[in-house]
């Protein structure tokens, strides 16, 4: 009796069970039908009966984009000419002039040449303005003007470009470009080497091994390997670089999903390198994603000390996935974690504040976990170093003036008024830096700080509705109180910002790797590095070793 009353009841319940999702996948299926009827319905309409005429592409393309807005900025869709920049960035090869651009206004900005790449071979130099391309002047070209500088091996391009103030000609020939994931590795000193791991595309893991072994050859017997403002790439690659100094099977990463297929724990599958040599690992605020598999998988394994100040905070993995007509939707997937347990993602971008800005995990709200010896690790906001120091964060002020070419407008004057360094390192005097400021002022350099913007949009508001006139001597009062604490944070941030000018003015003289030879006797995070290495008590007390 007992059996068959259980069954009586259980059979029940499963049909219930089944047709609870059954109703539920109906559910979906129909209100995603409805909704793209009353899209396409929408769509048809506005481009037969719209006032001006439409482009339905550039209309489709707003749309996509204004959809994944709600989400996070991972989320994104690449049309034909995208799905091409997000192929190069993960193998690192392409044809074309080998030269790091930006767009502004009418122009092409060469913002860096790579050494001995078609842009750097055809004369160009950081801050040339390209204003034509071929028999195409961009002031008439609207759309992406980067791909007219693509095209096949050895296809000449013409070129007609601004160099302070005067307009010159050159030639471009197209050339196979490679973007190095390790774009240097060197001897600090007699037993210490140093990498530099840029990016991690489909190379990163064997660039960095053969860096280590070539070091190991000339007598290295400890590393600094340096991720600072590496943005991340491949999730494969962090786990084969970690596997350079674990051994084979140690989880390195979990990816954790609603859809069961995305859940992956990722281990190292390869015989390692070297699993004793002592390793630092520099990370900063722009030290992102696989960035951060590789410094906390390090970390929680005891493996490495981690140096600089707290990384970006990107947990969220993601999947390229293919769409009709060549076109891709990059989707994030997952979070992923890192051994000891942690999801390292300071955003939520589930819940958003009134401004539609994500919300940042509160430090009070950081959860504890410990490390393979014990140690305290944090999760919700990047990971944190066992060595924090100073000289690795950016002040806002500093900040403005990367993201709006104060600087990098600064060392190119600098560099058209001293062409005679040569190999010399510049030094950047007290003087150099009262013209910096002179220069802000003359080009009416605007930081855009939230304050500023929020100022200027108070103005925008108070014209539309016709009370500018009425607070224009507050307005003014505000601003110039503003810009007198602009000026004395720039008097209080004068180091760090005598240091980013340098690095931006070497880069002219010497390319990156002039930096990089300037770095491993100069930097202080570098030489902080070098010493807990020459130190063992200091390094294996903070490894617990």
């Amino acid at each position: 009796m007992r059996t068959y009353f259980q069954k009586k009841i259980i059979i029940p319940v499963v049909a219930s069970a089944f047709l609870f999702v059954g109703v539920s996948f109906k559910d979906d299926y129909f209100e995603i039908a409805k909704q793209l009827e009353i899209f396409t319905t929408l769509f048809k309409e506005l481009n037969k009966n719209y006032v001006d005429e439409t482009t339905p592409a550039e209309l489709m393309n707003n749309a996509i984009k204004g959809m994944l807005g709600s989400l996070d900025p991972y989320t994104v869709y690449f049309n034909e000419q995208e799905v091409l920049k997000f192929k190069i960035n993960n193998t690192g090869e392409y044809t074309g002039i080998g030269a790091l651009i930006t767009r502004k206004d009418d122009k092409l900005i060469i913002k860096e040449p790579y050494k001995n790449f078609p842009a750097d071979k055809a004369g160009l130099k950081s801050g040339d303005e390209i204003i034509q391309i071929g028999d195409t002047p961009l002031a008439d070209f609207k759309d992406d003007a980067s791909q007219l500088l693509k095209g096949s091996k050895n296809t000449k391009i013409d070129i007609k470009y601004i160099r302070q103030s005067k307009t010159y000609s050159t030639v471009i020939v197209l050339d196979e470009v490679e973007i190095k994931s390790v774009p240097y590795f060197a001897k600090i000193d007699a037993k210490t080497g140093y990498i530099v791991l840029a990016h991690f595309n489909n190379k990163a893991s064997n660039e960095t091994r053969d860096a280590l072994e070539q070091l190991k050859r000339e007598g290295a017997e400890r590393i600094v390997l340096d991720l600072r403002g590496n943005p991340g790439g491949l999730l494969n690659e962090a786990v084969n670089i970690c596997n350079l100094f674990v051994p084979k099977n140690e989880i390195i990463v979990t990816t954790k999903s609603k859809i069961e297929k995305h859940n992956n724990t990722y281990k190292t599958s390869k015989e390692p390198i070297d699993i004793t040599i002592p390793l630092v690992i520099l990370v900063n605020g722009r030290s992102a994603s696989a960035s951060e598999i590789v410094s906390g998988a390090l970390q929680d394994l005891d493996r490495a000390v981690v140096l600089g100040s707290r990384s970006f905070g990107k947990g969220l993995v993601q999947r390229p996935v293919e769409l009709t007509y060549g076109t891709q939707l990059k989707v994030t997937i997952s979070r992923y974690y890192t051994p000891s347990g942690r999801c390292i993602q300071a955003l939520d971008y589930a819940h958003k504040d009134k401004n539609g800005i994500a919300i940042r995990t509160d430090a009070k709200n950081y959860n504890a976990f410990k490390t393979r010896k014990g140690r305290t690790v944090y999760d919700g906001g990047g990971i944190s170093p066992d060595i924090e120091m100073e000289e690795t964060k950016t002040s806002p002020i500093a900040n403005a003036l990367l993201k709006n070419d104060g600087i990098f407008n600064y060392a190119t004057q600098y560099y058209y008024k001293n062409q005679n360094l040569g190999s010399k390192i510049p030094v950047i005097t007290d003087a150099d830096y009262a013209d910096f400021k002179q220069f802000l002022k003359t080009q009416k350099f605007s930081f855009d700080t939230d304050t500023e913007l929020a100022l200027k949009n108070t103005l925008a508001t108070a014209k539309k509705e016709k009370l500018d006139e009425s607070i224009a001597v507050e307005y003014q009062q505000l601003l110039a109180a503003l810009q007198k604490s602009e000026n004395a944070l720039l008097d209080k941030n004068q180091k760090e910002i005598k240091g980013l000018l340098l690095d931006e003015i070497i880069k002219r003289y010497q390319y990156q790797e002039g930096l990089y030879d300037y770095y491993i006797k100069n930097n202080p995070e570098i030489k902080k590095a070098v010493s807990i290495l020459n130190t063992s008590t200091e390094y294996n007390s903070i490894l617990k070793i």
